[in-house]
């Protein structure tokens, strides 16, 4: 994808700190991190976001983000991490290459993720529960 900030990066055509790289998979430092550290584990092979992206990439992603995590985790002494990934324009995603986040944490950053609510009743909760489930069977 010739347009794609994440895609020049992979091609060495614009520059990164880079964590990890094998055939697959490149993780490199958040150009504009939450906390020092902040970590972006990407596809090489271009896909947009989790739907469109290959189970044999997705479990790479998944064991290197592990990895990743274990080495900021003892190396930068944090309290604790976020690992995440942003879907769509909704979901705030602002490149369209699937991407994952792993966020340093300590104690007492004042950091939220988002706030939190209740379903109105059990009835709406088991209406949403029902949407979701009848498309996994």
């Amino acid at each position: 994808m010739n347009d794609c900030v994440f895609c020049k990066i992979v091609e060495g055509k614009l520059p990164s700190y880079k964590i990890y790289e094998d055939k697959d998979v490149l993780a490199f430092l958040d150009i504009k991190p939450v906390h020092l550290g902040h970590t972006l584990i990407i596809p090489k092979k271009h896909s947009e976001t989790i739907l469109d992206t290959e189970e044999k990439i997705l479990k790479k992603l998944i064991v290197v983000t592990k990895k990743i995590s274990k080495a900021m985790y003892e190396s930068l002494k944090l309290d604790g991490f976020n690992i995440g990934i942003n879907q769509f324009e909704a979901g705030n995603q602002i490149v369209p290459h699937l991407h994952i986040h792993i966020t340093p944490r300590y104690k007492d950053d004042n950091f939220k993720l988002w706030p939190s609510r209740e379903y109105r009743s059990e009835k709406e909760r088991k209406e949403i529960q029902e949407k979701i489930t009848k498309l996994l069977k």
